[in-house]
Order: structure tokens, then C-alpha cells, then sequence
């Protein structure tokens, strides 16, 4: 069982308390980024409220979900098509979503892997103050080191290393994480 395969294990688990900010990010192209956004909402409204606001967005989400992208820093219409935005672009919508679904326990597949850096670790901070919990895969050993409590490193679909961040330094992490030479 690879680190993906686990992490959508445990939102099939858990999906009633939370939302999952996956790799393939499950964006519909031709729709706006607002209402890829809005269906993370879906389940919190009827099919009838749902359908309309596709039709005729609703002001109240519509500030809403600009709120959320303006937080993420995506300051563009938010009718824009996913379809022409870039691919740090997508991953913010991805994680607007989810953050739309107002869950307290927040998964991400290398939910920061499209950004810069230093957007990374601010994105990573918010997600941080709108979840009580969060669980990511990641493959940047400095940013899960720095950012999460407990680490755990899966190889060849076992635990290699299970421990509190504390306790582990970049040094311990290298012998788990292909580091790539500039």
C-alpha cells in the first residue's frame, strides 16, 4: 500500500469529518473557478439550491468563495475557467475547495507540490488555522519536519518510521527521502 492508496484509505474512513485535497485535484475544466470551488459545499445544500446557484450564482457564496481565493491569493475573475489557469493556479483552487467544505480534519496529497516555496508554507499555514487536524503527504522532508507533529515514512508499502517530529532532524529524514542535487 503506497502513501496515496493509504491517504485515500483514511478519507474513505473519515469522510463525514473531512475533506480530502487530492493530487489529481478532480477539477471540472470548463467550469469557473467558482463553482469548482463551491462543490465543496454540495452536501451542505439541497439539490434545488445547488442547481440554481450552477445557473445563477448566489451573492452570498459567491463573497464567500472570493474570500477564500483572495486568502490563497488567486486574484483573478472568479468566473475565469479552470481550464486556463496554471498549474499552481489549479492546486489553489483545489485547496479552495476544500477548504470550502469546512470539515475539521484536512488531507492533502501533496496539496503545495505546484507552488513556491515560501506560497507553500503560507497556504500551508492557513489550512493549519481552518483545521484542528491535518494529514499530508509530502515530499519535501524540511516542510513536514518543520510544520507537523508526528512523521511517518512508508516504503515499499510498509512503515519505515513512525515518530514525533521532535525527535528526527533533516539528517534522520535523508536515509527516507530521495534529495536531489542542484
Amino acid at each position: 500500500m503506497g502513501k496515496t492508496t493509504l491517504l485515500h484509505h483514511l478519507y474513505q474512513q473519515l469522510a463525514k469529518q473531512s475533506c480530502l485535497c487530492s493530487q489529481a485535484q478532480g477539477l471540472v475544466d470548463n467550469l469557473s473557478i467558482f463553482h469548482n470551488v463551491f462543490m465543496g459545499s454540495l452536501a451542505r445544500h439541497s439539490s434545488w439550491y445547488n442547481i440554481a446557484n450552477l445557473l445563477s450564482p448566489f451573492s452570498k457564496p459567491q463573497q464567500q468563495v472570493g474570500a477564500i481565493c483572495q486568502q490563497l491569493e488567486l486574484n483573478m475573475p472568479l468566473q475565469q475557467k479552470v481550464s486556463e489557469l496554471s498549474g499552481g493556479q489549479r492546486q489553489r483552487v483545489a485547496l479552495a475547495r476544500a477548504l470550502f467544505q469546512q470539515q475539521p480534519i484536512f488531507m492533502g496529497d501533496e496539496p503545495f507540490s505546484a507552488l513556491d516555496p515560501v506560497m507553500g508554507v503560507r497556504l500551508l499555514n492557513i489550512v493549519k488555522q481552518a483545521h484542528p487536524n491535518v494529514i499530508c503527504v509530502l515530499h519535501d522532508a524540511e516542510l513536514a519536519l518543520t510544520h507537523f507533529d508526528r512523521i511517518i515514512v512508508i516504503s515499499a508499502g510498509k512503515v519505515a518510521l513512525d515518530a514525533q517530529a521532535q525527535q528526527l532532524s533533516l539528517e534522520h529524514l535523508s536515509q527516507h527521502y530521495v534529495v536531489a542535487d542542484e
